[in-house]
This record gives C-alpha cells, sequence and structure tokens, in this order.
C-alpha cells in the first residue's frame, strides 16, 4: 500500500506566548472584579475568564498556510497552483508597508501582525478580480520554495 504524499508546506499562525500570559491575566481581572462575592467564585472568575481568553487567542492563532495537492490554502481560501504567479519574499519593512499603504482593497490578506514577514503571490487568473494574496509568515523562503515546486510540478 501506498503512503499518501506529505504537503511540502504546512504552517499555523500561532500566536505569540505573551498572549497567553495575558490569557491568565483576564482570569486574574475576572477574579478580582467577583472577589467581593467569596472565594470560591473568585477561583471561578479565574478559570471562567482564563479559559474565554484562551479561546479567543486559540482560535486567532488557529489559521493555517499549506501547499498541498496542487493548490496554495490559506485559511479559508484555496487557489491551484496554476493560477499564481512569483512569490515576492518580503521582509519586515516591506510587509508593513503592504499591509497599509500599498495594500490594494481587492487583495486577498491573512496577515498576523505578530508575525512580521510575509510573501505576496501575484493571481494570474484573468477571470479573478482579485490582484494578489498577501500571507504572514515565519518562513517565506521555505513558503515561496514549496510554491515553486508545486507549479513545476503542476
Amino acid at each position: 500500500m501506498q503512503q499518501p504524499s506529505t504537503a511540502p508546506y504546512e504552517e499555523r499562525l500561532t500566536a505569540p506566548r505573551a498572549w497567553w500570559v495575558m490569557c491568565f491575566l483576564a482570569g486574574v481581572s475576572l477574579a478580582l472584579i467577583v472577589v467581593p462575592f467569596g472565594t470560591l467564585p473568585a477561583l471561578g472568575g479565574l478559570a471562567a475568564g482564563t479559559a474565554a481568553a484562551a479561546v479567543v487567542v486559540s482560535s486567532y492563532g488557529s489559521a493555517r498556510i499549506r501547499v498541498v495537492g496542487g493548490s496554495l490554502i490559506a485559511g479559508e481560501a484555496r487557489i491551484p497552483v496554476t493560477a499564481l504567479g512569483e512569490a515576492e519574499i518580503l521582509d519586515a519593512e516591506e510587509a508593513r508597508a503592504w499591509r497599509t499603504h500599498k495594500a490594494d482593497p481587492r487583495c486577498f490578506m491573512l496577515l498576523r501582525a505578530y508575525i512580521p514577514g510575509a510573501v505576496r503571490v501575484q493571481i494570474t487568473d484573468p477571470s479573478d478580480p482579485t490582484p494578489y494574496v498577501f500571507l504572514s509568515t515565519r518562513e517565506p523562503e521555505r513558503l515561496a520554495g514549496a510554491l515553486r515546486a508545486a507549479k513545476a510540478a503542476a
């Protein structure tokens, strides 16, 4: 039996560690709010506040970028690599410019401000009004290489 091939690129845009500390601090804040009602409500507030904040942080940090099966999958978007142009690797300063004043309102962005690097990929499909895809990534060179390899294989 043949093993399925592994994805040449997969990345989860997880939240920074400091955000998890802030989750605990949100729980402490809720515990302090309910401490006048007693120790047990304060402990419940600590647990509930920490858990609620952790759910929000985990959800925000669950976005994934994958290059698999001839497609670029970024969050909810699935784009065949045949519809993509060359990937441009952006350093922190260039990425900030493309997130702000250079951004085209028609582009697709999967960005996380806590990730400084990014890749910008032109969309070459004439029927698609989206001019490019902007993806925050911790490994821009590896993502660009995976896109080149997937395009060569397609």
